[in-house]
């Protein structure tokens, strides 16, 4: 009877090892890339500034025009602004530090002009 009772209390420690092995396979797999997630939304967000080009959570493409504490200012069409907050911003198209800069006016762009033709050939028989 002595050793049947240790075989049954030896045993009870794999389940409770399970278990935490679950909690921290569900952290790894789950609760951290999520929070990396958000993290980098947030840094996202505190470092828009004006002249961004930007996409909503709604999937509105707009311009920044000046951003406030927590409410940003965009601008969808010319001379149309919107106030939106800044959890709103789903992520950043391009930067206004992006900027690629003009070719010097030193070196002429020279543009050889082709006819462009349509590779799209239609007939049409007509019904007579």
């Amino acid at each position: 009877m002595f050793i049947a009772a240790q075989a049954q209390g030896g045993g009870s420690f794999m389940p409770l090892l399970l278990i935490v092995l679950l909690f921290g396979v569900m952290y790894f797999m789950m609760i951290r890339p999520q929070q990396k997630r958000r993290r980098e939304a947030q840094q996202m967000q505190s470092a828009l500034g004006p002249g961004d080009d930007i996409v909503t959570i709604g999937g509105l493409h707009a311009t920044v025009v000046s951003v406030d504490d927590d409410v940003i200012t965009v601008e969808i069409s010319p001379g149309v602004n919107v106030r939106f907050a800044r959890p709103a911003i789903a992520r950043v198209v391009s930067s206004a530090s992006d900027v690629v800069p003009e070719p010097a006016d030193d070196e002429p762009e020279t543009v050889e002009e082709t006819p462009i033709e349509s590779p799209v050939v239609e007939t049409r028989k007509s019904k007579d």
